[in-house]
């Protein structure tokens, strides 16, 4: 009850009511995967990189419709940064603006709920954007995954320490890392993740 009260006083402070299908109901079982890269990990003072996604669909990842966004920079990438995803600051001649990005991204995602790994900061980084752009954050539904994997682990093994790194994950549910680090690929991986745990009832 109270998350339809937050949700309908973010309706009522929407500046452009373009948006207002983020408040639509979803009708569909289909939920939106996504990550972004970064330039580092304080949503006060970085960027957004690129954002990838996914749509789940009838237990289905559906990669021939995911996104796949460049934004462009205005101001140098941290080199630390480009060492964890690849991307230097010549490779966004052809990005889109972070305005663009936010407008692609959210008609995207529609009222889909969405799920991520450490998703509170990916949508952190979203939120940036969006309230100056719309006076408004993100009022989808969410699931992180590592949250969904520590409940079903935590109730088989209490006492012991549980690993809730993404690699770790990944391993431990037996998925097939994909090759290359970026906001895609993770999103698709932590697809993997998602699927994997609506379908696992118990954890070894």
């Amino acid at each position: 009850m109270f998350g339809s009260i937050i949700k309908k006083f973010q309706r009522k402070k929407l500046q452009d009511k373009r948006y207002a299908f983020l408040f639509e109901e979803n009708q569909s079982d289909e939920v939106v995967v996504f990550d972004c890269e970064t330039t580092g990990l304080d949503p006060k003072k970085d960027d957004i990189v690129s954002i990838g996604a996914v749509k789940i669909r009838e237990n289905r990842i559906v990669t021939d419709e995911a996104l796949h966004l460049y934004v462009r920079q205005t101001k140098q990438i941290n080199p630390e940064s480009i060492v964890i995803h690849q991307i230097r600051h010549c490779d966004l001649d052809h990005a889109v603006s972070i305005e663009e990005a936010i407008d692609t991204f959210l008609h995207y995602i529609g009222s889909r709920g969405l799920v991520g790994y450490y998703l509170e900061f990916d949508v952190a980084m979203i939120n940036k954007y969006m309230k100056p752009m719309l006076g408004i954050t993100l009022p989808n539904h969410k699931e992180e995954v590592s949250a969904i994997y520590y409940d079903k682990k935590i109730g088989r093994i209490p006492q012991r320490h549980i690993d809730l790194r993404f690699d770790a994950i990944i391993e431990d549910l037996g998925l097939p890392p994909l090759k290359g680090h970026d906001a895609l690929n993770d999103a698709v991986m932590t697809a993997m993740i998602y699927l994997k745990l609506q379908h696992t009832y118990k954890l070894s």
